[in-house]
């Protein structure tokens, strides 16, 4: 299994629309950062798909550290 690649020591502001499915990069890999694009393919990561239940702007992960994804928790500060 491989480790997650931070992709920034900061969380990426989004903009996601109500009833809408989500994928997050949880490997680090993808190129549509914070979005997944498939990269985490034999890395035994999986994103994790979220549905936005509003329409509003959210704070993804983008250290890939975070104990509460997709969502920043703070652990880039720590890193």
């Amino acid at each position: 299994m491989s480790e997650a690649i931070p992709t920034q020591r900061a969380p990426y502001k989004v903009s996601v629309e109500a009833g809408r499915n989500y994928a997050w990069c949880a490997c680090g890999r993808s190129a549509k950062q914070p979005f997944c694009d498939g990269s985490h393919k034999d890395t035994g990561l999986s994103p994790i798909v979220f549905k936005a239940e509003e329409s509003k702007d959210l704070f993804l992960c983008g250290c890939k550290q975070t104990k509460n994804g997709p969502y920043c928790d703070g652990t880039h500060g720590k890193l």
